[in-house]
């Protein structure tokens, strides 16, 4: 509203006229004239004096105007602007260059700079001060409401020597300002009987002139309760409300469809990318939206009455204003819809009155709303069965004028007042006012009446409906709160929300902070609130770091464990972000805390089978791909085929070097279970002590060198598969546990006493006699049960003679390629000597003499050396019973004698494995298969 220029200040005005100078010499002939003149001048010194001292605090009164939290700014008496404060340069992030001039034209909305220049001239003209409305431009170029006040300053003259000026932004006013507008003209309309779809276009009308950038739209739902139908909206194209017409009502039904299915608010902030609007999307870029929020209209029975949906054409989030816009016209929307609806029921009871007396009690008397009928001078006759519930006043105290003992007494005169105005003019009305129930709570409600008039136009009756408002009058003012932004942030964001003093003490948590620790405000306050709430070890880890933080004016951030009302601890990630005071002073500190538990959870579980992965790269597998087409092999697969897709537990057994592997992984590449991790454990090559440990995992300090928390392989698989090789050697007080997961799909890890819950398919496979060992007490009967679910028994290769030459030749090429030759036949009698070789060792066996003939090979046919095929002599099958049995008694009893005199103590440098020089595992496995009670062989 000026035009900027210079910021150096003129002298101008504060020196005499010429005129001036004259007429005191011309009144100087008389004598009296003279104390005139002396008086004059001392007054000009006197201004003098004070302009000097003026000019000197002028750069003190600039550093004020500059600091203000205002936009201010100066002119000239000829309306040339002399400055502009800095906040006016930061809001509109013109420089004084740029605003130099004209320039400052280009911050005001082109709709509003015509109306604000003339205003300005108008005021220059009259000198009189004065104040406009209009938009002013952000430095981020979005448009805001400003307050635009001048304000002329004169000299003892009278005459203006400066303008000033400032900018206050009413933009949320406005916006507040808006929805009251729009609601009292709703109410307007209502009382004046306007059809509902003339009350919603005006609220949409008033919605658009508001938000131009916005089109907004009202869809109603239809009787059955399953599509939507558009009711408002100008401004929405005609062709793309009969494309969409009806809307259903459904999880993923664009945004209005899926608002009133989820019975919540729906913003999608891009149409593009927005899975919701997969089936209309292409009909929204036809005409141009690019975002849609949506506002179901819910009445107080929880029923969707229709939606109240913003469009815009560019993809955009809201803001909080923009949220509070839809949350206020959808409430307006619902009140019309509502009244509506009410208003609609009382038309239809008035014209059945006509009909019947009783049949118009009897629908007063259950209609959802306090009703009741006068006589014509305004005496009361009835109140429906609702209204004398509600104030628990009798039909016989209420009638006549005895109904005005439930008014509340400030508002009963304007409510008399009212009334008997009504009466007096035969018009229909309304008025407000608080109505007592029962237990003595006054509440708001919306007074209703409407004449009956018989054919000759007398007034026979009034009737009237008494609508609790006590809602809406809430909700205006809570409109008007301050704190509503504060509440939204707190109590609605999904994270947890800590306000602390200046020195870290928690005085506030919001309501998601106090569901999930299970704690009052009052515990929050407490002192010991961090030592009850987060894990000891971070309470001990994190003590310096945070008081140094805290005593900073930085955000920082740091994760903890936080302890939930359920009794676990999760992982958060919890953000400070502090509030200064002017002077750069902490006053406040604001903590969020983000759930990133699962995050953690994941990185450990990918860290442990990243681990698993590096294990398999480093060892290398038996071979790439299984390769035989004999009879047996087709047997075993047509069994994997059939086992893959399932679920259930597979028990794969066959001779060492058979290639129990390979079928295991074949099994989970083939399963629904294939896209996630392949754990192999080898339950033979870890030590008794530590299985356990390494299949379920260990908590901190579980067992000596238990320096951190640790997961299990069963958990590393969560989802994919585990496969337990050896499954025979697993110790019996760890077959416990691994029965557990196998029922349950639950463990504890050692040293916790926490329930880990894992969803993992077991495939184990063993080269022992499981059905032996179960005999023999080494091995759980039900646990053999859980495992042989499904069993494979794997070919030794000596019965697939057949499948010898496809083997030999995918193992020739594959060692010839590594080693960088080129072996072009096999000779006749290398396979003949496979047929014939009994391969104890099987396919492992077979793989390591292709390895070492391939190395040993110079030309490009593959031989090898007779001699390392030497078939072993055959044994006569009845005298190997009796050596056996013979060997396996000799055994048994040097044990037992070992065990005697080592007092049944079997590890240790004076224990029966360091006397037979066996490892423990070792002698512990032969112990249990002979069945052999060391502790009947202790001494004492």
């Amino acid at each position: 509203m000026s035009s900027p220029g210079s910021r150096h200040i003129t002298d101008s005005t504060d020196r005499p006229k010429a005129e001036d100078v004259s007429e005191v010499n011309a009144g100087a002939s008389g004598g009296n004239k003279v104390g005139d003149v002396s008086e004059r001048a001392q007054t000009r010194e006197n201004l003098e004096k004070a302009l000097n001292e003026s000019k000197k605090s002028e750069a003190q009164l600039r550093r004020i105007i500059d600091t203000i939290p205002m936009l201010a700014w100066c002119n000239l008496p000829d309306g040339s602007n002399e400055f502009l404060n800095q906040r006016w340069h930061d809001y509109t992030g013109l420089s004084r260059e740029e605003a130099h001039g004209s320039g400052w034209k280009v911050t005001i909305h082109p709709e509003d700079l015509g109306r604000l220049s003339d205003k300005w001239w108008e005021l220059l003209a009259s000198g009189d001060p004065g104040e406009i409305e209009a938009r002013l431009r952000r430095h981020d170029g979005e448009y805001r409401w400003f307050l635009f006040r001048v304000e002329p300053l004169r000299d003892e003259l009278g005459e203006i020597v400066r303008w000033f000026g400032t900018n206050t932004d009413i933009d949320d006013l406005k916006r507040v300002e808006s929805l009251l507008s729009a609601e009292k003209r709703t109410l307007e309309m209502i009382a004046s009987c306007a059809s509902l779809t003339d009350i919603l276009a005006n609220l949409c009308n008033v919605i658009d002139a508001h938000a131009p950038d916005a089109i907004s739209s009202i869809l109603l739902m239809d009787a059955d309760g399953k599509r939507l139908w558009p009711a408002a909206g100008s401004r929405i194209p005609k062709a793309y409300a009969e494309a969409i017409s009806p809307v259903p009502i459904g999880p993923c039904v664009g945004s209005c469809g899926t608002a009133a299915f989820l019975k919540k608010m729906v913003i999608v902030s891009d149409i593009a990318t927005d899975p919701l609007w997969a089936v209309y999307r292409e009909v929204a870029f036809s005409h141009g939206f690019g975002a849609a929020w949506s506002q179901p209209l819910i009445s107080k029975n929880n029923e969707v009455l229709g939606t109240f949906c913003l469009y815009y054409a560019e993809a955009r989030s809201p803001s909080d204003s923009d949220l509070q816009l839809i949350e206020g016209a959808a409430h307006v929307a619902l009140i019309a819809i509502q009244s509506d609806r009410s208003q609609t029921a009382l038309q239809r009871a008035y014209q059945e009155i006509k009909q019947s007396e009783g049949r118009l009690r009897k629908i007063i008397d259950t209609i959802p709303t306090l009703a009741w009928c006068s006589l014509p001078d305004g005496t009361g006759e009835f109140w429906n069965r609702r209204w004398h519930d509600y104030t628990g006043l009798s039909p016989e105290a209420a009638r006549g004028w005895g109904w005005q003992d439930a008014i509340h007494p400030e508002d009963l005169k304007e409510i008399t007042d009212k009334w008997l105005g009504f009466l007096a003019s035969g018009q229909p009305g309304e008025v407000e006012g608080r109505l007592r129930r029962f237990d003595g709570v006054y509440r708001w409600f919306l007074f209703r009446a409407e004449p009956l008039r018989d054919e000759s136009g007398n007034i026979v009756n009034w009737y009237g409906t008494d609508t609790d408002i006590e809602d809406l009058k809430r909700a205006e003012a809570k409109l008007r709160q301050d704190e509503e932004e504060l509440r939204r942030m707190t109590d609605a964001i999904p994270q947890t929300i800590i306000v602390l003093n200046p020195d870290g003490k928690a005085i506030y948590a919001n309501r998601v902070a106090l569901e999930y620790t299970g704690l009052s405000l009052d515990d929050v306050r407490d002192d010991d609130f961090r030592a009850r709430v987060f894990h000891p070890d971070d309470v001990q880890r994190l003590p310096e770091e945070r008081h140094q933080a805290l005593s900073g004016t930085a955000p920082f951030e740091n994760e903890q464990r936080a302890l939930g009302k359920d009794g676990k601890y999760r992982w958060f990630l919890i953000r400070y972000n502090p509030l200064l005071d002017e002077s750069g002073k902490v006053i406040r500190w604001y903590a969020t805390g983000t759930d990133i538990d699962d995050r953690k959870r994941a990185e450990d579980r990918l860290r442990n089978e990243t681990v698993a992965l590096r294990e398999e790269i480093v060892r290398s597998s038996m071979f790439e791909e299984i390769v035989g087409s004999s009879e047996s092999l087709r047997k075993v697969l047509a069994q994997v085929s059939r086992v893959a897709p399932t679920d259930s537990t597979v028990l794969i057994q066959g001779e060492t070097g058979t290639g129990k592997e390979l079928i295991a992984r074949a099994i989970h590449s083939r399963s629904k279970r294939s896209s996630r991790a392949f754990i192999r454990v080898n339950c033979a090559a870890i030590p008794p002590s530590l299985i356990a440990s390494e299949l379920f995992g260990h908590e901190k300090g579980s067992f000596t060198g238990a320096l951190q928390r640790r997961l299990g392989r069963f958990e590393s698989a969560d989802g994919g598969t585990i496969f337990l090789d050896e499954v025979g050697e697993v110790p019996p007080e760890t077959q416990v546990a691994l029965l557990r997961v196998l029922q349950e799909r639950e463990f504890e890890r050692v040293g916790g006493n926490q329930t880990v819950r894992v969803d993992v398919r077991v495939l184990a496979a063993t080269n022992r006699d499981l059905g032996a060992s179960v005999a023999d007490g080494t091995f759980r009967r039900d646990l053999y049960y859980r495992l042989n679910v499904f069993p494979i028994q794997l070919p030794v290769l000596r019965d697939r003679i057949d499948d010898i030459p496809l083997l030999v030749e995918y193992l020739v090429d594959r060692y010839a390629k590594k080693a960088g030759k080129r072996i072009r036949s096999i000779s006749k009698d290398t396979l003949s000597l496979f047929r014939g070789y009994d391969w104890p060792g099987n396919i492992r066996e077979l793989q390591n003499v292709v390895e070492r003939a391939v190395i040993l090979c110079d030309g490009e046919t593959f031989c090898v050396d007779p001699s390392w095929l030497t078939p072993a002599a055959p044994r006569p099958a009845a005298s190997s019973v009796p050596l056996a049995e013979d060997l396996a008694e000799r055994e048994k009893v040097m044990i037992e004698n070992a065990l005697r005199e080592s007092d049944g103590l079997i590890s240790g440098p004076t224990g029966a494995a360091a006397k037979l020089r066996l490892p423990r595992q070792t002698l512990e496995s032969k112990i249990r298969k002979l069945g052999i009670d060391r502790h009947r062989l202790k001494t004492s």
